[in-house]
């Protein structure tokens, strides 16, 4: 199981021993997307959902979302998360929707889970919203694009 930290010497997952290291600042930028027809797009936009305000609602559930991450992913270390912003943007050549989740904390571990669920939690709250006039929408391209701080160092897509 060489390289895959999330077992150990036996293949039995466990999780990673962070004990060790070094408390950094580090931050996290994912993205994906939600699609849709340009008509479910305008009532959206337009604010015409009936269950209400489709980004402002997706926004406050990707920052929840993350706050969550280690109750969501068994192996996830819970992290005194500092910052979590999450941008949804309306995109007619989709059409849908895009979707950012940035995250920071100091810490020994790093926050890309929490960033990815921040922008998953954020396209399943739009697909949730909407669902009444529309079924067939796709999330899609959900990616870690940043990744920085720890000892890995950066990385950026």
């Amino acid at each position: 199981m060489s390289g895959l930290t999330h077992f150990d010497d036996s293949g039995k997952a466990h999780m990673v021993d962070v004990s060790d290291k070094a408390v950094t600042s580090r931050i996290a930028v994912a993205e994906g997307f939600i699609t849709m027809s340009a008509e479910t797009l305008a009532l959206v936009v337009e604010g015409r959902a009936e269950k209400g305000d489709v980004l402002g609602i997706a926004r406050l559930a990707g920052i929840m979302g993350a706050k969550k991450t280690s109750d969501l992913i068994p192996l996830c270390h819970p992290l005194p998360i500092t910052k979590v912003a999450v941008d949804l943007t309306p995109d007619a050549d989709l059409p849908g929707i895009r979707i950012s989740a940035t995250v920071k904390t100091t810490g020994q571990t790093g926050v890309e889970m929490e960033a990815l669920t921040a922008v998953s939690t954020a396209a399943l709250t739009v697909h949730d919203m909407v669902k009444a006039v529309q079924k067939d929408m796709v999330i899609g391209g959900i990616k870690v694009t940043l990744k920085d701080g720890g000892k890995s160092g950066r990385y950026e897509a």
